[in-house]
């Protein structure tokens, strides 16, 4: 009989939960669990360092089809956050592994991100700042905002995160426009928002913003080619994953002014290279994928993914997964049976 459920979780964690209380509470009064942090923080999660463990709390570092070979297959990768390009999913199904999110957890906390900086855009929020540690307070006037009232707002992306901004911005009294092929038009109608395609959203909104998933088909889904069909005074959100966009591309429509301005919470490569030429503009806000970091999120996303992993250590099905054929496998059913076995399943 399996005496232990053995729970690896990623350094990068550990950070969080010096600084507050990211929801790991359960684990700790879970009878017949065990947990710990794993030695560092690598690139890429290996092999040896999951062996023995039955579940996986991680975030940041990249697990592989090599992290899932032989002896190190978890029966369950809980993701603390929602997206979930640096798990190779495929293996982790060809491996009988489960794979969760949490995406209750970052729902709010996203959209408000992704509104901040927006209103930031729209209020020259960092350009008055700027002025004002300058000693330049008699330029403070020659440097006006864009209200939002009858402005058009482009959501590329009406998922979760993207259907609360559209409810969020309500008040702004802002056109909502969206642009999602998966999404149908009842679902935009629902919050206020007209389904159009994507060239007509970048063609007609004061500000896009990208909330979609880092897939092989959306990535630099926002190209030199897009960027040129934005307006001139047209400004660019990214909280969703840095490379949907071609950040070069990117690069060069701020520093010739062929947009009104960027703000980006996420970069193609991270952390950015202190280098980079987008650093040195400023027509652009930017944030270490970070802004959503609040401590209610934080909490919310490790008390969702913990409950995750203690349906799997009782044996039952968890919420959220990501790759729901797995179920269909005899190796992991066999598993969560034997989880069940383990002192009545707890």
């Amino acid at each position: 009989m399996i005496d232990l459920f053995r729970v690896a979780i990623s350094r990068q964690l550990e950070s969080y939960a010096s600084a507050t209380d990211v929801g790991l509470g359960r684990l700790d009064s879970t009878p017949g669990i065990e947990h710990g942090f794993l030695g560092g923080v690598a690139e890429e999660l290996s092999a040896d360092e999951l062996d023995g463990y039955d579940a996986l709390l991680m975030e940041g570092s990249r697990l592989s089809v090599t992290s899932l070979s032989e002896p190190a297959r978890p029966a369950v990768v809980a993701r603390f956050g929602v997206g979930y390009d640096n798990v190779d999913v495929a293996a982790c199904t060809a491996n009988a592994t489960l794979v969760t999110i949490t995406p209750d957890a970052v729902r709010r906390p996203v959209a408000v991100a992704a509104l901040t900086l927006v209103l930031a855009l729209s209020q020259r929020l960092l350009v008055r700042d700027r002025l004002t540690r300058g000693g330049r307070w008699a330029e403070g006037n020659d440097h006006v905002g864009v209200g939002l009232v009858g402005r058009t707002l482009g959501v590329i992306g009406l998922g979760n995160i993207g259907r609360e901004l559209m409810r969020l911005v309500e008040p702004f009294d802002v056109r909502r426009l969206a642009s999602d092929p998966f999404v149908p038009g009842a679902v935009a109608e629902s919050v206020g928002a007209q389904l159009v395609d994507l060239e007509s959203l970048l063609r007609e909104s004061d500000f896009v913003v990208i909330l979609c998933q880092l897939t092989e088909d959306t990535r630099h889904l926002i190209d030199a080619p897009r960027i040129e069909l934005m307006k001139p005074s047209a400004c660019l959100v990214n909280v969703a994953r840095g490379a949907i966009v071609d950040q070069s591309a990117l690069t060069r429509a701020l520093r010739e002014g062929r947009i009104g301005g960027a703000a980006l919470d996420v970069f193609e490569r991270e952390p950015v290279d202190p280098g980079d030429p987008l650093l040195a503009l400023d027509n652009v806000i930017l944030s270490p994928h970070s802004l959503s970091s609040t401590d209610q999120c934080l909490r919310g996303c490790g008390e969702s993914a913990v409950r995750c992993i203690l349906d799997v250590a009782a044996g039952r099905v968890p919420h959220n997964v990501v790759n729901p054929a797995v179920l269909d496998d005899e190796r992991l059913q066999r598993r969560l049976a034997a989880f069940r076995g383990r002192d009545g399943g707890r």
